[in-house]
């Protein structure tokens, strides 16, 4: 554990707890996009198989709990909420993203470090981590009209990944024999991602304006 993991860890907690205030307590899911949060709960799913059978620490565990049940959570009050599915943009939010999960999967049993079922899970994890924000960010491009607390959460997303790629960085050069090149490029890969996003949602804090992202 160092700062830059802890930021990390922190800043994707943060995302998760805004994204929920604003189902929670405003009843309202406009400009999420769903197909990025099953994604997401895909990610963790597959992540954490070890959960409950490899204890790291009691930190590492709740953090996993908090993310398997703040995703299918999620999930859940978008489809099956009475009030909050009702804000749902269907029509807006149309990526194919199971498109996005094949490919992950076949890459995955290609290119991992060991080749076991949790081994190559894991792996798949982080390549569908790496483009799982792509439905939501074309959703944003496409209604262009963005709340705040939509705005805070991606961009607290893009921040954890962009904080991870520091702890990675101190990492190679305070511990031994550090090299993981499978989550080094996935993690590049989403933080990339974000780049045009980032861009915009400076414009508009310094602007002191409303985020807008062309189309």
């Amino acid at each position: 554990m160092n700062i830059f993991r802890l930021a990390g860890d922190m800043t994707h907690l943060a995302s998760v707890l805004v994204l929920l205030l604003k189902i929670h307590t405003i009843k309202s899911c406009a400009g999420i996009s769903l197909k990025t949060q099953e994604l997401y709960a895909l990610v963790f799913a597959t992540r954490y198989l070890d959960i409950f059978t490899n204890f790291i620490s009691l930190y590492n565990t709740l953090m996993k709990l908090i993310f398997l049940g703040s995703s299918f959570s999620i999930v859940w009050y978008i489809r099956r909420h009475k009030i909050v599915r009702r804000s749902y943009d269907k029509d807006q939010d149309t990526f194919r993203h199971f498109f996005l999960v094949l490919p992950c999967l076949i890459l995955a049993l290609l290119i991992n470090e060991r080749f076991t079922f949790k081994e190559v899970m894991w792996t798949f994890s982080l390549y569908l981590e790496a483009v799982a924000i792509f439905p939501q960010l074309i959703l944003l491009q496409r209604t262009r009209n963005i709340d705040n607390l939509t705005g805070q959460y991606v961009f607290l997303l893009g921040a954890y990944r962009a904080l991870y790629i520091l702890n990675w960085i101190y990492r190679y050069f305070t511990e031994d024999h550090y090299v993981h090149w499978i989550t080094w490029i996935s993690g590049l890969v989403q933080t990339l991602l974000y780049a045009d996003f980032f861009y915009y949602y400076f414009q508009s804090w310094k602007n002191n304006e409303k985020l807008h992202l062309p189309a």
